[in-house]
Parts: C-alpha cells; structure tokens; sequence
C-alpha cells in the first residue's frame, strides 16, 4: 500500500505515545482463584489492552479462557468464571511486544510435558527469543505461536534435566532480555525475575494464600497483603508447604525500568517502597527547578501528566487546572475510516476548555515525547482556544532510542528526539518554548542523588542508549562497557 504522507513522524494518536507492556497475576489456593485473577487483571487493564487470558487447575484438570479485548468485556460474566475451575490460577494481560494481536498469542500458554501440564505468563521480552526459536527448530521444535513466550516452553521441554523446576532454571539461564512470569504447574505457582529486575513482580497474601502480580495495586482491589517484591534474579515457588525462595543468577546490581517510575505503573502502586503517585509530583517539582518560565496557569496532559503538573504547580507557585479535558469512553479500537476523521483522533480524546485557557500563559505537562504528532495537535487545540501563549516541558528526558525489554517503542528514526534538537522539536510541535527533565533530575526525583556515571541504578536506555544486556537477535552484544562492568559488579 502507497502510505498516504511522507511525514516521518506522521503516525495515529495511539502511535505517539510508548504502549504499555504486559501485567502478570497468579493465586495458590483460593477457592475463588479465576474471580480474583480476573479482579487482578482488571486491575492490571493500563499494562496491556489487547488482550487476557487466564488458566486455572482444579487438582486434575486445566482449564484455559483466552480472549482478545478488555478484562470487562470478556471474564465479568459469570459463566466465564465458571469454566474455569479449581483453587489455583494465573492470568496476563497482553499488549502485544512480539508476534500479532492474534488469538494464538494470547497468553498464559499452556502445555503438558512429561512430569503434566504446565502454564506460563511472561511479563517482558527475550532479546535473543528468534535465535533460540530458530536453533530449537533446527532440533524439531514446532511453534504454534509468534510469541517470545513459547520459546520457554521449548526450551523447558528440550531440557535434559529431569525435574521441571531444573528444568525451567536451565531454559531461563539461556535466555537474554526481560522477564518477570508467573507459571502454574499441579503442584506449584512459580515467579521469577531476570537478573536484573528490569520488570516489576510483587507477592501478596489473601486469607492464607499467596499471590503472585506485577504492580500493588492488583494486591489493592482484591483485599491482599503486601509481603514483599521479588529480588532481581529470584524464583519463588509456592507449594502447600509454603514458599521457598531460589536465587537463579549471581547477584548484580538492579536495572529496573526507570520509565515503570515515570508513565508505566498505575499511579497508586508502589515500587520499591516508594508511591509512584508521589514519585511522579517530586519529577514535577525537579522539572520546575531545572526549566521554569513566567506562565499564568500549568495544564496536565491528561492522563499520564496530571501528577507531574501537581508538582510543578506546587514548585513553581502557578495555579494548576484542568485546560484539557479527557474522554474517557473512546479505546484503542475506535475505527477511523477516513483521513478527515482520523485528524480528529486526539480531539476525540482530549478537548480544550477555554475557560481555563483564554488569553493565558499555559505550561503544558506531558510524560514524554515520542513521534510528536499528538503534541503537535494538543498545541494546536490550546491555542485554538485561545491561549496567549503556549510552553510545553516534558516529565523525562528525550527518548532518543527504541526499548528491546517489553515495551513496543517506535524505531530509532520515527523518534522525534533522535532526529531533532530541543529547539527544533520546538519548532516542529510549534510552541514557546520545550524544556525536557535532565536525567539527573530523574534519578534525583526516584530518590537516587544523581546518576551514577560507572553503572546506572535503572535501566533508562531509552534515554541514554546504554542497553544492559545483550541484543542478540539485533546486533550482538549491545554495549560492550555495560557488560563488562556488569560482569565486575556481579
């Protein structure tokens, strides 16, 4: 097909803005264990819209619903929940990282080896998953799927250790990239992290049993107790013994995702200790230190903008209100069949209020930037209705380079900090003036003093392209100095 524009960075709303990746939940011995997965991924709904999926066992059987679409239109209906029974389940919610939004790829997978059925749910994404896919094929494998997730799978069931946790830590010690999963065997719920902890995992209790989930907020809606936050590098595997806790890989300092901080996690999670309701008022408060210009009022992008306007307004003494007014009832699948309502996409989710607006000095907040024609459009709405002049600082730094861990990011060139300068970008999304946070103003708002120049606290490549791990199904080892000083510190 002829692409209708030339513009590099031309793109629908949903393309100018990073996707959420995937949220993971598991339950070992609940009576309620499908209903409290479904609880958990509705909960979950901001990791991934696509679609979800659940798999429960009731001591003898496995059961498997997998639908594409939200967690409320396909398991609030009793007869969903009924299917699928038995007291231990896990779920994912899905956007897609790798392979297509196809039913196929839906996840958990399931398969049965030798020792029974085994379910898996991957948070993440396997940087050297086609390498593995194309060796295990050579050897006979057969994929059903174009998920990154089934590569575990194989990778379980071509181990030649005989137990299925040893076998499940001989395929994750092949894999490179991101992951935090949950899996259900029929005997056990098992969680684990990469080594580095890139992606979030948690364990709560609910009356007794252990839960197994991606952000706290899941833990909130079902009435669980936080315990704690799995280690980087850590599998726990809960039994009707109890829980035991295994360390699958030397430990090495963190490089949790500093972007979870930043738009990823839901607002009333916590990370680390740390609120991220909180986190992201102190990133308000830096980037008014750091970038401040004479304005009448500060305006939130909403959603995602809303906690970093709070804390620039309160650094800056600006009053904050809403100028941008966001419709909630329009989703990812609304169908735009002709260019003339397609250009009507961020109207159809934000609207201007001219009340707020009208010949004032607005600084808008957003969290990132990524093609820029949404802000592009957003600036355009603000002074349509009226504004005297129109400012724009952004809740991070430029995000100059793709994310190969689990988050599906434009490539480098459709990046619009990678092609541009500050001021250009300026120009090009037509506003007064463009301020980004510094990335040490980042590290100082997540609570660290300032980054540290030797190895980074969070992996924050999308800022700084200093990758840590490798890419091998892109280009090898992807920064040789990382490794080396991973290697050092491990």
């Amino acid at each position: 097909m002829i692409p209708l524009h030339t513009d590099p960075f031309a793109g629908t709303a949903d393309d100018d803005h990073f996707h959420e990746e995937c949220g993971v939940f598991g339950i070992f011995r609940h009576a309620d264990a499908a209903a409290l997965t479904a609880l958990g991924l509705h909960a979950l709904q901001h990791r991934g819209q696509e679609a979800a999926g659940i798999v429960s066992f009731d001591g003898r059987l496995f059961y498997s619903e997998r639908h594409i679409g939200h967690v409320g239109d396909n398991f609030t209906k009793p007869q969903v929940i009924d299917r699928l029974k038995g007291d231990s389940a896990i779920g994912h919610n899905r956007y897609s990282t790798t392979g297509a939004p196809v039913l196929r790829n839906v996840q958990p997978l399931f398969a049965e080896f030798e020792g029974g059925g085994f379910a898996v749910a991957h948070n993440g994404n396997l940087t050297n998953a086609r390498t593995l896919q194309r060796e295990l094929q050579r050897r006979g494998s057969i994929f059903q799927s174009t998920s990154d997730t089934e590569t575990i799978i194989h990778l379980i069931a071509t181990s030649d250790k005989s137990r299925l946790l040893d076998r499940l830590t001989d395929a994750l010690a092949r894999i490179e990239g991101a992951f935090s999963l949950v899996a259900l065997s029929e005997k056990k719920l098992i969680g684990c992290r990469d080594a580095l902890g890139v992606r979030p995992l948690v364990l709560g209790d609910i009356d007794g049993a252990f839960v197994l989930t991606s952000e706290t907020c899941a833990l909130d809606i079902i009435g669980a107790k936080f315990i704690r936050d799995i280690e980087p590098g850590e599998m726990v595997i809960i039994t009707d013994q109890g829980i035991e806790s295994r360390r699958l890989f030397p430990k090495q300092p963190s490089r949790f995702c500093i972007f979870e901080h930043v738009y990823f996690a839901r607002p009333d999670s916590v990370i680390g200790g740390n609120g991220v309701y909180d986190i992201r008022k102190h990133i308000g408060r830096e980037l008014a230190r750091e970038s401040h210009v004479e304005v009448d009022v500060v305006v939130p992008v909403p959603d995602s903008g809303t906690p970093a306007a709070i804390g620039y307004a309160q650094e800056s003494g600006v009053p904050f209100d809403l100028g941008i007014i966001r419709n909630h009832y329009v989703g990812r699948t609304f169908i735009e069949p002709s260019d003339a309502i397609r250009h009507m996409g961020v109207k159809l989710k934000h609207n201007a209020n001219p009340a707020v607006i009208k010949g004032k000095r607005v600084m808008l907040i957003d969290d990132s930037i990524v093609r820029g024609t949404t802000s592009v459009k957003i600036v355009q709405m603000v002074r349509d209705a009226g504004a005297a002049e129109v400012h724009m600082r952004i809740a991070s730094p430029p995000t100059t380079n793709p994310c190969f861990y689990g988050v599906d990011t434009p490539e480098k060139a459709k990046l619009l900090a990678s092609r541009m300068t500050v001021e250009e970008m300026a120009s090009y999304i037509k506003v007064d003036s463009l301020a980004f946070l510094t990335i040490d103003g980042l590290y100082r708002a997540v609570g660290e003093a300032r980054r540290n120049n030797d190895l980074p606290q969070y992996c924050d490549a999308c800022f700084t392209g200093e990758y840590p791990t490798r890419l091998t199904d892109r280009e090898g080892p992807a920064n040789v100095r990382q490794l080396n000083l991973l290697a050092e510190t491990g």
